[in-house]
């Protein structure tokens, strides 16, 4: 069997992401079953053991795409012009004030309403 009828075998894809699954299982069983070691050591291993899982992953189909999305996320990214740092402050500041006008606009609705239902209800102090 060739490596590209190898990487395009489906029951080996289910066997590599069944795999990452059990070292993603045990990494976490035994960082809990060993709670009397340092931490450092357990959360390395745990690091260590998804590592591994990722990289067994990305050798299959599904895990390839990713990978292939991954990578044009990361191209669209670098198109992407992000604002100077006035720009976002400016427009910061023009959010802060409109929310402030607009929650003093609603305050005064609220205001204008309470009084009308106090006076149609008789309750007008």
């Amino acid at each position: 069997m060739s490596e590209q009828e190898a990487s395009n075998n489906p029951a080996l894809d289910i066997v590599k992401l069944m795999l990452a699954l059990i070292i993603i299982i045990a990494s976490l069983v035994v960082y809990y079953h060993f709670d009397q070691e340092s931490q450092l050591y357990r959360v390395l291993g745990v690091v260590g053991a998804t590592i591994i899982a990722l990289a067994l992953t990305a050798t299959t189909q599904r895990g390839k795409v990713l990978l292939g999305f991954f990578k044009e996320v990361r191209t669209e990214l670098k198109k992407v012009v992000w604002p100077t740092r006035p720009e976002t402050t400016q427009t910061t500041l023009i959010v802060i004030v409109m929310v402030f006008v607009v929650g003093i606009i609603l305050w005064l609705f609220d205001m204008f309403f309470f009084w009308g239902i106090q006076t149609l209800t008789g309750q007008v102090g």
